[in-house]
C-alpha cells in the first residue's frame, strides 16, 4: 500500500504568528496589538521579507502535527534523523505484527523475478517470526526476522522552520525516493494551511541556488513542478 499522511493539528493563525512574533523584536507594543494590525497581505509580505534575509528563528512559533501511516522502517529511519521533531512510531515490542505488510520499492515491482523473490522472502520471515512467538520468544526478539521493508505508523510534529529544512533535504531529486514521496505529501497538506509559510519550501534549486557537490543535473523550476 502506498503511505498516507494526515495533518492532525497546527497552530491556529500560524502565519500572523510567526509575522508578530518577528516584529515584536523591533517593536515597543505587544504582539497581540502587533496580530490585529496585520491582514493577509501585510503578513504575506513580512514573512517573504523573512526568509529572503534568511531570519527563520521566528518560524519555530508555528508546529504542525502529521498522522504517518504505511511508510517503511527504512523511510522512519531516515525521518527520525531529523532531530528537531516529535515523534511517536507504532512499536513491534508490543504491537503483535500480523499479516506481512512491506512496502514494495518501485524498482522490485517492475521487475518480475525480483518481485517474486522479494514477497517470498517476506512470506517466509514472517512466517519464520510467527513460529518464534509460538515457541515462546517474546515479540521483541521475534521482530529482529522482520525485514526493513516492514511498514510502520507514526505522529511526527515539527515547527515551520524545521519543515523547511525537512523539505529542502528530502525534496531533492537526490533523496530517496519513499521520503521524497513522504516530504512531497506533507508539503502539500502544509502549503493548503499556511501557504504564505511554506511559499517557496523545497530544495535550493526552487529557494535558492543548489549547493550539491554533485548536482542532479535536472533541478525543478518550481515548487509546483515538485508537487505534481
Amino acid at each position: 500500500m502506498s503511505n498516507e499522511v494526515k495533518l492532525l493539528a497546527h497552530t491556529p493563525d500560524a502565519e500572523r504568528i510567526v509575522a508578530a512574533a518577528a516584529r515584536l523584536c523591533y517593536s515597543d507594543t505587544t504582539a497581540c496589538a502587533l496580530m490585529d494590525g496585520l491582514d493577509s497581505q501585510k503578513t504575506a509580505a513580512f514573512l517573504a521579507h523573512l526568509r529572503e534575509s534568511g531570519h527563520f528563528s521566528p518560524f519555530e512559533h508555528a508546529t504542525f502535527s502529521f498522522a504517518v501511516d504505511g511508510i517503511s522502517r527504512v523511510c522512519s529511519h531516515q525521518l527520525v534523523r531529523h532531530r528537531l521533531a516529535s515523534y511517536s512510531q507504532q512499536s513491534q515490542r508490543y504491537v503483535l505484527m500480523g499479516e506481512p505488510r512491506t512496502v514494495l520499492p518501485p524498482s522490485v515491482a517492475a521487475h518480475e523475478g525480483a518481485r517474486s523473490l522479494f514477497e517470498e522472502t517476506v512470506r517466509r520471515s514472517h512466517e519464520a517470526y510467527e513460529a518464534l512467538i509460538a515457541l515462546g520468544v517474546p515479540r521483541e526478539d521475534a521482530r529482529y526476522l522482520l525485514p526493513h521493508g516492514w511498514e510502520t505508523r507514526l505522529v511526527v510534529t515539527m515547527n515551520a522552520r524545521e519543515l523547511h529544512h525537512f523539505f529542502s533535504l528530502r525534496l531533492c531529486r537526490r533523496a530517496q525516493w519513499e521520503i521524497q514521496d513522504l516530504a512531497r505529501k506533507m508539503l502539500r497538506l502544509c502549503r493548503n494551511v499556511a501557504p504564505a509559510l511554506f511559499s517557496p519550501a523545497g530544495p535550493a534549486c526552487v529557494t535558492g541556488h543548489c549547493l550539491e557537490a554533485h548536482p542532479c543535473g535536472s533541478p525543478f523550476s518550481s515548487v509546483e513542478e515538485l508537487l505534481l
